[in-house]
């Protein structure tokens, strides 16, 4: 009886992530407070749904302003980071700390239709465990952002990666899933392919993504970077077995150069000296060499962090009526619970 009443009118929690929010944050709340209100005049949704704000370390007035809401509105929450540790640990953290029996991860920059957020919880009314919110358009996209974008997920389709074509942070996870995803302890995070492993039903609603309501993009073209190349050496080891290829090839390219290098010297009288014989086959070779040894490097290096063991993220403190009556079992983190004594985890 519980487990359909969940079913039918779950629990919802919205978890944001943010860093240095303040402009646009008023607005977000504002919206998202509507919405929520609502889905539960509606019934779509249970009276004890709330939204999770997930302070990664802000230098602004973020945490401030989360905290006054949280304070006077019944279904506003925070959590705030010790330090910023990245988009990726601060949505974790918030995925693995908020209660409910759904949650809705979501960008803070309003840029993500909050219409699809009734589409998403009809989708597991009707039966997914996880619902993905896929772009249908790139029209507010620079040409530039869009090509780069659509080249990826093609290249990580290619190298074998499983993941959803342009769906970004934008999901719906069960209690079920989530609690799946809290059994992974991988050190570095690539979200948007680790929930695509955890198998169970799944489901896809589209929506067009809007510009930024208010304040700059807190992902430049450099974490861009970082998170494809994150995703790339993650989920798949295609680069090694590709340096393997590459060498095989350069090796019979060299023979081949070889062969003709001798055939030209006994058969021809068109052999001419020079330099340029020896240094470019020399510079690329060395090149092919130190782009080897990064790739492996990059795989080490991951070896090494991950050995370590280190907590992806320490809870600071959380703010809400939100968090009074759920269980410590959902409050309190998977690192915090591995690797933290309780009475670090504060509330205010």
């Amino acid at each position: 009886m519980q487990q359909a009443r969940a079913r039918s009118q779950p629990v919802l929690s919205l978890v944001l992530p943010c860093y240095n929010e303040q402009e646009v944050l008023p607005e977000t709340q504002r919206r998202l407070s509507v919405l929520l209100g609502g889905m539960k005049a509606q019934g779509l949704v249970a009276e004890d749904s709330a939204i999770y704000f997930v302070d990664d370390g802000s230098r602004d007035r973020t945490w401030a302003m989360i905290a006054a809401c949280a304070s006077s509105e019944p279904d506003i929450c925070g959590i705030k980071l010790s330090r910023n540790r990245g988009h990726q640990n601060a949505l974790l953290c918030g995925l693995l700390t908020a209660p409910g029996d759904i949650l809705i991860s979501l960008d803070a920059d309003l840029q993500d239709d909050l219409d699809a957020i009734p589409k998403m919880v009809a989708a597991y009314v009707a039966g997914s465990e996880i619902v993905f919110a896929v772009r249908s358009k790139r029209t507010s996209d620079t040409f530039l952002k869009r090509f780069t974008a659509e080249s990826y997920y093609k290249l990580l389709a290619f190298l074998g990666v499983n993941i959803v074509y342009n769906h970004a942070d934008y999901r719906l996870m069960s209690r079920r899933a989530i609690e799946t995803l809290r059994e992974y302890d991988e050190t570095h995070l690539f979200l948007r392919g680790l929930v695509h492993q955890l198998g169970f039903q799944t489901a896809i609603v589209e929506f067009e993504r809007a510009e930024r309501f208010a304040g700059e993009s807190k992902y430049p073209m450099s974490k861009m970077l970082e998170l494809a190349w994150q995703g790339v050496t993650s989920f798949t080891a295609y680069p090694l077995r590709l340096i393997t290829r590459v060498g095989a090839f350069v090796s019979l390219g060299s023979l081949a150069l070889a062969g003709w290098a001798l055939w030209v010297r006994l058969l021809t009288d068109q052999s001419l000296p020079g330099w340029a014989s020896v240094v470019i086959p020399m510079y690329f070779l060395g090149g092919v060499q130190l782009l080897s040894l990064g790739v492996i490097g990059e795989y080490l290096a991951k070896v090494y962090e991950s050995t370590k063991r280190r907590p992806r993220f320490h809870v600071e403190t959380v703010c809400g009526r939100g968090f009074e009556a759920a269980p410590a079992s959902v409050t309190l983190t998977a690192a915090a619970t591995r690797r933290m004594p309780q009475a670090d985890y504060a509330r205010e």
